[in-house]
């Protein structure tokens, strides 16, 4: 799959997701089998740019594959200065958040909220496109709310003003994320540009990756919540494309193995303190089906340590 000047190995491609897809994280997906991996958004407001939180969703040290960074903003004028100091801070591909539907970014007009507005829409994707060099791409949702399913007409929009590739995730933004995604939208908008469209949403299996692809003709898919505990479901969709065969889920060993570089990629990131707090979320969703009573998940929660951490781990896998 090419997005600009860019090859990517496969069509899989981790979606951003805030509080998620850090460093760590990124580089997991990207070694299990995802051909890109967007860091989480960045707000498009100067003044927050040098705080921790932004700081370290900037850090792309020693960090392997493409760099797409994703910013989110409602002021054509801002989102053009922050592409431009990501496209310099080392960010390859800069996507456009217009699809997120958390209320703290829909009430500053940002993320899925920006549907409303195509002429917005127009005016910041024309002013993102003309202050870097690097490829643009776009994420959005099929629309507003049921009734305003316009992503056709942004698609068309974000095409003829230079953007290289769409992410469509197959909800309204007044759907959050209930029901199920639908992918007649997607499908339709993958008939209407030339550019590549990535099918996003539900897509938790690799019989269903198969069906998505088939249905909306889309040329890759995005992969979000599945993928939080489990980022080895990159490999496992990949293989099933490409030879029709399930992948053996992996061996006790190694999602302990994964697990451990995990958390200990997080307490080098994020410090002591933090660390082991952010590792918390993680642990969580590695060991849902192993821990269903979430007793050992109430207990690892109240650890700040992070020696103690891998101790109880290490305790947990061996009395699996």
């Amino acid at each position: 799959m090419q997005i600009g000047p860019y090859t990517l190995d496969n069509n899989l491609i981790v979606a951003p997701m805030a509080g998620v897809t850090d460093r760590p994280f990124r580089q997991l997906c990207r070694r299990l089998g995802a051909g890109l991996a967007v860091s989480e958004m960045l707000s498009s407001n100067p003044q927050v740019w040098k705080t921790d939180k932004s700081m370290n969703r900037m850090n792309h040290l020693g960090e392997t594959g493409i760099r797409s960074v994703q910013i989110a903003g409602a002021d054509p004028d801002l989102m053009a200065e922050a592409a431009a100091f990501n496209e310099k801070n080392g960010a390859q591909i800069i996507d456009i958040n217009m699809g997120c539907p958390a209320k703290k970014v829909n009430k500053k007009l940002a993320g899925s909220a920006l549907m409303q507005h195509p002429q917005l829409v127009e005016d910041i994707i024309k002013a993102v496109v003309k202050a870097v060099k690097v490829p643009v791409t776009l994420k959005t949702r099929t629309g507003w709310d049921t009734d305003n399913r316009n992503g056709v007409e942004i698609a068309r929009i974000a095409e003829r003003n230079g953007i290289q590739c769409l992410a469509i995730h197959g909800r309204t933004k007044a759907c959050m994320y209930k029901g199920q995604a639908e992918y007649n939208t997607i499908k339709e908008i993958k008939e209407n540009v030339q550019i590549p469209v990535i099918a996003n949403g539900d897509i938790t299996s690799p019989e269903q990756a198969e069906q998505v692809l088939a249905y909306t003709n889309a040329d890759g898919l995005m992969i979000g919540r599945a993928a939080q505990g489990r980022p080895w479901i990159f490999r496992e969709i990949d293989h099933y494309l490409r030879t029709g065969h399930i992948l053996a889920p992996p061996e006790k060993e190694e999602v302990r193995s994964i697990l451990l570089e995990h958390v200990t990629n997080l307490h080098q990131l994020y410090g002591d303190v933090l660390g082991p707090r952010i590792a918390r979320k993680h642990v969580g969703w590695y060991l849902a089906d192993q821990d269903k009573d979430r007793s050992f998940r109430k207990r690892f929660n109240a650890i700040e340590d992070c020696q103690q951490q891998f101790d109880n781990l290490n305790a947990f896998f061996e009395n699996i």
